[in-house]
Parts: C-alpha cells; sequence; structure tokens
C-alpha cells in the first residue's frame, strides 16, 4: 500500500457509499488518513459545523484531496481512477466502459438512494412503522437486484465479476448493496449471478479488509 499523506477519507464504518471508497482505495493499493462521522451519535456527527463546511450535504464520504474536498462516492472513485489509472476500474473499451457504468449507477442511483439513512428517518418522520420501513428497503433492493441479475446472467462479457475477471466500478458498488441487503434480511437466493460475484470479490483482501465489521469505527 501507498500511503498518500495528501489524502484523507471521512467514512462511517456501514456506509455503503463510503464502503465503495474504501475498496478503490484498497485495490489502488493507497493508504488515506481516515476520519470517522459516526451518522448516529450526537444527533449524527455529519451535520457538525465543521464537516458541514468540508460537504455542504452533511453525507459520507468526504475525501480532501490536495487540501480540496471531495463529495459523493462515485466522483470520489473516478478521481481516483483518473490520478492513479491503475489497476483500472474501468474497461478500456467505450461501450465496456459504457456497460459497467450502467450496473453501477443501477445501485449507486437507483437503488441505494431509496434506502440510504436520510430517506429512512423521513420515513419514520411520517409514521411509517419498523416493519414496513424493512419492506420498503426490500422491495426497491429486490426491484433493483432482478434486473441486475438480469443484466449479469446472460452476458457473454461477464467473468468471475461484473465485467470480466477483475473488478470495476460495478462491483464497488454492487458488493456493499449486498451487505445492506443482508443486513436486512432480504432473501438473495434469487440472485445466483450476484452470489457468485460476491463470493469472488471476497476472496481479494482489498474487499475484506473494506468490510464495514473491519472498520476501526465499527461497533
Amino acid at each position: 500500500m501507498s500511503a498518500r499523506p495528501d489524502l484523507t477519507l471521512y467514512s462511517y464504518f456501514r456506509s455503503s457509499a463510503a464502503f465503495r471508497v474504501r475498496i478503490a482505495l484498497n485495490l489502488k493499493g493507497i493508504t488515506a488518513d481516515m476520519r470517522f462521522v459516526h451518522l448516529l451519535k450526537d444527533g449524527g456527527q455529519q451535520h457538525d459545523d465543521t464537516y458541514r463546511q468540508l460537504n455542504p450535504q452533511q453525507i459520507v464520504p468526504t475525501l480532501i484531496a490536495g487540501g480540496q474536498a471531495l463529495g459523493q462516492s462515485l466522483a470520489i472513485i473516478e478521481y481516483l481512477e483518473e490520478t492513479v489509472p491503475k489497476p483500472p476500474l474501468l474497461p478500456a473499451e467505450p461501450l465496456a466502459r459504457a456497460r459497467v457504468r450502467r450496473m453501477a449507477f443501477l445501485v449507486a442511483c437507483d437503488i441505494h438512494p431509496l434506502n440510504n439513512l436520510r430517506v429512512l428517518r423521513r420515513l419514520k418522520q411520517m409514521g411509517i412503522d419498523d416493519d414496513a420501513r424493512l419492506d420498503w428497503q426490500r422491495h426497491w433492493m429486490a426491484e433493483g437486484f432482478v434486473a441486475l441479475e438480469a443484466m449479469l446472467a446472460a452476458n457473454p462479457e461477464r467473468g468471475a465479476f461484473c465485467h470480466g475477471d477483475r473488478p470495476t466500478l460495478a462491483d464497488l458498488c454492487l458488493i456493499p448493496q449486498m451487505a445492506n441487503a443482508r443486513r436486512v434480511s432480504l432473501d438473495l437466493s434469487p440472485y445466483s449471478t450476484l452470489l457468485r460475484i460476491e463470493e469472488a470479490a471476497y476472496r481479494l483482501t482489498a474487499f475484506t479488509a473494506a468490510r464495514p465489521e473491519n472498520q476501526p469505527d465499527a461497533e
């Protein structure tokens, strides 16, 4: 691993968006200075004035690179890809790159936003009870996984991972979402292709070291 004193990552162990960035750093062999923002303690440390100045959205992750704050996990990963191009997280061919981004965005833009902490809190404020909120989470995860399973199962470009035999941006998005699904006890048995990809991913230290339970701030 190569230490980068110019990089600081603000993370929360259970955040799937931060999980994505941790995987990317590990795959690139980069060690960043880690800072931890607990999304539940003290009313949510992301709302602290100091952190809000770094990230006005009051979410994690935030990467400080060369003194500048970058938010949004996919933007952070694209920055890492452009500044540390090896190993690549996107294939070289334009259509293949679009395919990988399509799968990544399916998770990061369509599944994840409907199930993040801010949305769940708002549902609770609206009087939605615990069981109904769990049903909400499982519904949107399952809907996304059905589509992703169909995309992957019959695609000849799939290998051990979503595209070929090495991890790409699609896998960086999928694996944290699978962890979220397990947290809400979603039945994953219908998604045999996703499960095989997950198994391949966790054979790599870059993924296992990034898991929520392996973070210094894990509870």
